[in-house]
């Protein structure tokens, strides 16, 4: 009823502005020497025009505020440590103050404060390999590449998909609490942050932190684990203002869902491994559902920050949430990403990461 009504005063509203601008046109010279324009029909075509038009005008200035609004709080910047390529290779973040924070732990979940737009740390561009994620056990969180085996791991090109086929990374301050069985899963979280997928049309930079709005999810279950997929877009992309929920993206991104569901299936085959399942048959779910989902894995995060809640290993080191045992003033902080380790000895890729993989499901 809220939007309806909302919808109502701003039809009224530009209603009264371009009669205003039809009674002021009726004062020039240019209506008084063509006595057409006063015709009830000219008049009704002329001020539908101009309705038209004011909408489009103040639907583009709302977007350019909006966008100025959400540059405001973009305010993080990434420091780079050690050789990229190498295991030494790490990316910590710092605040618009200058302060080192934890992507994990400091940065707000929720952009504003209606919980309409979230902050998304983005772990990993559109179209790369490289498995990079925060690292919850090293302090302060920074963002790593996985290591298997010894060796830096990357993503395998799945036939027709190249690398990750969305902006992937995760929502700071949240945690899929492996001491609690989903029911809609009927499985344990997966001790980590959930993951959000970022599908509008910019490709993101490592380390960014972006506002998104949530469209939906699917789940995962990655060795009996649930392992929530958000589907997000980037509030500043074109289409952010007319995708609200799940059937907005096969309405503007059609078969994007299909491989989306198709891809987490099929990665992990090129390395040996069987094909991943999904909860509810591979069905997304709506924002609704998901909302709800992300809200109980920040109350998770609440339980874990505080050590209410047991997170093994998880490094709890943090710099903005006072008062909980993991709490670290900035010269402190300062002090650990100076110990970060510098240089290392870059892999040399191979040629593998860039082969593509046909893979068929049975």
């Amino acid at each position: 009823m809220a939007t309806c009504s909302s919808l109502t005063i701003t039809k009224f509203s530009l209603l009264a502005r371009s009669t205003h601008v039809l009674n002021r046109v009726k004062l020039t010279s240019a209506y008084r020497n063509f006595p057409s324009i006063g015709t009830v029909n000219h008049t009704q075509t002329f001020q539908k025009r101009l309705i038209s038009q004011t909408a489009r005008f103040l639907q583009s200035f709302k977007h350019i505020q909006a966008q100025n609004n959400n540059n405001k709080m973009s305010n993080y910047t990434v420091v780079e440590k050690g050789t990229p390529n190498s295991t030494n290779y790490s990316i910590y973040l710092k605040n618009a103050s200058g302060n080192i924070v934890s992507p994990l732990h400091d940065i707000p979940l929720y952009a504003n404060d209606t919980k309409t737009v979230l902050n998304m740390v983005v772990e990993i561009p559109r179209w790369t390999n490289a498995k990079m994620e925060i690292s919850t056990a090293t302090p302060l969180n920074p963002i790593k590449q996985d290591v298997k085996k010894g060796k830096l791991r990357f993503v395998a090109n799945c036939f027709p998909h190249k690398g990750y086929i969305w902006n992937y990374g995760a929502f700071p301050q949240t945690w899929e609490n492996p001491g609690h069985i989903e029911p809609s899963t009927g499985c344990k979280g997966d001790n980590d942050p959930i993951d959000v997928l970022e599908i509008g049309y910019r490709v993101a930079k490592r380390g960014e932190v972006i506002q998104v709005k949530v469209l939906g999810t699917v789940a995962l279950i990655d060795e009996g684990e649930t392992d929530w997929k958000i589907i997000t877009i980037d509030v500043n992309d074109p289409l952010a203002e007319k995708m609200n929920d799940i059937g907005d993206v096969d309405k503007f991104f059609p078969g994007l869902l299909r491989a989306t569901v198709e891809w987490f299936k099929i990665y992990k085959i090129p390395d040996g491994k069987p094909e991943n399942k999904f909860a509810f048959n591979g069905d997304a779910k709506c924002a609704a559902f998901a909302n709800n989902i992300i809200e109980e894995t920040n109350k998770f995060w609440q339980g874990l920050i505080t050590k209410e809640l047991d997170g093994g290993e998880i490094s709890l080191t943090n710099t903005a949430n006072s008062g909980t045992p993991g709490f670290t003033k900035s010269d402190e902080a300062e002090q650990i990403l100076a110990a970060a380790p510098e240089g290392g000895e870059p892999e040399e890729l191979s040629n593998t990461v860039d082969r593509w993989h046909f893979v068929h499901l049975k």
